[in-house]
């Protein structure tokens, strides 16, 4: 039957019912639509815009060329080369620059050694022979043009802002190769050479200049705006222009989500291998920045042949694909009846799984809301609801019955408490009226002392009586200093005057007749910050505690020492000790090992919460008929630690 079902078996068939039968009509769709002829003519596109993105390109190339061929045999130059009036050619050349928008112009002598750079006029005489397209326009006494890397030290001799122009942080970036470096610090120009001839056709010089493509967007725009003329699609511009150096992003149509550039960002890892490293174009699809792009690529070679960048074209994917999502409007009716019966289906199935759950979850809020004798009833449920519910109920039962305990252990310990505070009350008066009466006793005996003869009977009873009456004033002086009730004050005390007032409680009692108290205490102890009556709660607690296990009969060590940062006060007795499976349950609440009426099994819980405030802890050793030591820590004042 339904109701035995285990509770992730419905769950499991819920759902895949509900998934089968949606993607089994998102499938036939989707099958039916990849056939579509859309994508494949979206890259026939894309191929015609490559093509006439490098056209553009080659003719940015063609214009950079014929600046510096017809800059290369104008007369001024030559001119000043025969008469070396270099400030007249840097003011010439200089102009030329700016005009042309070229970021370098610079002139080589025969030999390949710089006699002029325009933009950075100081930095002469440099050997440029390691180019190889200044080889090449020596070579050939002919005009070269190509797309040329030129490095972070040759960027630094044509000019200090080039080299910090050049400089782009690389952005790591979805599906593309994780980089290598975190900056480029080379850059890719655009950059011809042309020889300087006399009229005898000897060679006077080399003339070079070029234009930066990093961070330099114009050309990619230019070529953006003539293809796609800014059409937007969902405030994106629906192409994309871009040029790679190497892999990285230098120059680019697209802008990130914060409006900047994309520079620095990584091409897709398939481009970068058919592309760069196998030198084909590439056709088709391709993760650009932050978005699919339906692209073209094409490898950008140096005057060498070697492949030093990239040329990429693409239009937006999801533009297409929306075109290709109203094709389902045909399937609509189709898909609809399906949607709708999975809604049904699913909702049928969860109705069946949840109402137990929600029961359950009800009977939880009753309970929480403190209807301790809420019950939960459970019909035709799954076996794990069912078991749940019997758990609950027995949780609630148990709850109940804790609770009715707690009531009644604590009516017992608030009766308790007044007894206490009563007999507390009444000994406070009892000692404060002894008090004047040993008063009089140390007066009288004091005056007959000094009336009696220096040696004898009498003046030895006369001084035993003075001595008993000052212990017992002593006894019902402790007892009123403890009994006292009196705000908390933090102060700086001495733990071995704490101690001993702590056990002069107890030392005259008759159930420390027959227990021997040693007192191995350190002098000089470094000073506490604390409360004193607190503290000395803490200590008779202990001490009370030691008494009731050695029974009347045994020896209390009392021990103060200096630790790193805490001073140290240990409890050690010879009593029966407490048993293992005891230890870790001494400081709980309510907990102890006495009998009826033998406490109540707060004293050392109370003591453990006073340490724990004061900065310090309790460690209790015990082994079962040897004994038990309580020591307790408490941190040194400021000026001692």
């Amino acid at each position: 039957m339904a109701g035995n079902y285990y509770l992730r078996n419905k769950i499991f068939v819920s759902f895949a019912a509900v998934i089968l039968i949606i993607s089994s009509f998102a499938t036939f769709v989707g099958i039916r639509l990849i056939g579509k002829s859309v994508i494949p003519r979206i890259q026939d596109k894309v191929r015609l815009d490559l093509n006439l993105g490098r056209d553009m390109y080659q003719k940015t190339v063609k214009d950079v060329r014929n600046v510096i061929r017809l800059t290369s045999i104008r007369f001024f130059i030559k001119d000043a080369l025969k008469a070396g009036d270099m400030d007249l050619m840097t003011l010439r050349l200089e102009e030329v620059r700016q005009n042309e928008s070229l970021d370098i112009l610079t002139l080589v002598d025969p030999g390949g050694n710089v006699l002029l750079r325009t933009r950075n006029p100081k930095q002469r005489g440099d050997s440029q022979v390691p180019h190889e397209i200044i080889r090449k326009a020596v070579a050939e006494k002919s005009v070269v043009a190509s797309t040329e890397i030129l490095t972070e030290e040759v960027l630094r001799h044509e000019g200090e802002d080039l080299a910090t122009r050049a400089r782009i942080r690389i952005i790591p970036t979805s599906h593309a190769i994780p980089p290598q470096q975190a900056e480029q610090t080379s850059a890719m120009f655009i950059i011809s050479a042309a020889p300087i001839l006399s009229q005898q056709h000897e060679l006077l010089g080399i003339l070079y200049g070029g234009r930066m493509l990093d961070n330099n967007h114009d050309l990619a725009d230019r070529i953006r705006d003539t293809i796609y003329e800014r059409t937007k699609y969902n405030g994106k511009d629906i192409g994309a222009v871009t040029l790679f150096q190497g892999d990285v992003r230098i120059s680019t149509s697209i802008v990130t989500k914060q409006g900047d550039r994309a520079v620095g960002t990584l091409v897709d890892a398939e481009v970068e291998r058919t592309v760069l490293q196998e030198g084909n174009n590439r056709i088709g699809r391709a993760f650009a920045v932050d978005d699919w792009y339906i692209t073209a690529y094409q490898p950008v070679e140096n005057i060498s042949g070697k492949r030093v960048g990239i040329l990429g074209i693409g239009v937006l994917e999801s533009k297409y694909r929306n075109i290709e999502r109203k094709a389902l409007w045909f399937f609509l009716g189709i898909t609809f009846v399906g949607i709708v019966l999975s809604v049904l289906l699913c909702y049928f199935l969860t109705h069946s799984i949840m109402r137990p759950i929600n029961l359950l979850l009800s009977a939880t809020r009753s309970l929480a809301g403190g209807n301790l004798k809420q019950q939960v009833r459970l019909e035709r449920a799954p076996r794990e609801i069912d078991a749940l519910g019997n758990a609950f109920n027995s949780m609630a039962a148990s709850i109940q019955e804790r609770d009715e305990q707690l009531r009644q252990r604590a009516q017992e310990e608030i009766m308790k408490s007044e007894r206490l505070a009563m007999v507390g009350q009444l000994a406070a008066g009892v000692a404060h009226e002894l008090n004047n009466p040993l008063g009089g006793i140390l007066l009288f005996s004091g005056l007959l002392i000094q009336k009696a003869p220096p040696a004898g009977l009498m003046r030895e009873n006369l001084e035993r009586v003075q001595k008993e009456a000052k212990r017992c004033q002593n006894i019902v002086q402790g007892l009123l200093d403890f009994a006292r009730e009196r705000e908390p004050k933090i102060e700086a005390i001495d733990i071995n005057d704490i101690a001993e007032k702590a056990i002069n409680l107890f030392e005259n009692q008759p159930i420390f007749h027959n227990i021997e108290v040693v007192k191995a205490y350190q002098r000089g102890l470094p000073l506490i910050f604390a409360d004193q009556a607190q503290i000395q709660q803490v200590l008779v607690n202990i001490i009370i505690n030691a008494a009731d296990a050695l029974r009347g009969k045994g020896t209390l060590t009392i021990t103060t020492r200096s630790a790193a940062e805490d001073v140290e006060i240990s409890f050690s007795d010879t009593g029966k000790g407490i048993p293992p499976e005891h230890l870790d349950r001494v400081f709980e609440p309510f907990f102890t090992t006495k009998g009826v009426g033998h406490g109540t099994g707060l004293g050392l819980s109370i003591s453990y919460g006073i340490v724990q405030r004061h900065g310090g802890d309790i460690k209790l050793f015990s082994r079962v008929n040897e004994g038990s030591t309580f020591v307790v820590s408490l941190p040194k004042s400021e000026e001692h630690s």
